[in-house]
């Protein structure tokens, strides 16, 4: 008998960001949803213990605007990012790193 694997399932809906926040705690996130760019500022700005008020104000953004980037499919700019991330007391680190050979 020939052994089938199972096709690779996609998650077709986000995660919610309370699943989403405890799993990453866990370290237990498929790589494409580990650094979910939208999350990971809403967890820096929780974190900070700001409100999404405060953080506009401080950014000279709306509320509305931190709330658009706060979302699952946001693509914020590395700037904003920035921004974001010393409003919270945070420093910004982007890297690409080398893969392994196969």
């Amino acid at each position: 008998m020939n052994a089938t694997r199972t096709p690779y399932l996609t998650r077709r809906r986000p995660r919610a960001f309370v699943e989403w926040r405890q799993m990453h705690a866990w370290g237990k996130l498929p790589d494409r949803e580990s650094n979910v760019p939208g999350y990971l500022l809403r967890a820096a700005r929780e974190e900070a213990r700001l409100t999404q008020t405060q953080l506009g104000e401080s950014l000279g953004i709306t509320q509305q605007a931190v709330a658009r980037a706060e979302r699952w499919g946001s693509n914020p700019t590395i700037d904003l990012m920035n921004r974001w991330a010393r409003a919270c007391g945070r420093r910004l680190e982007i890297r690409l790193e080398g893969m392994p050979s196969p």
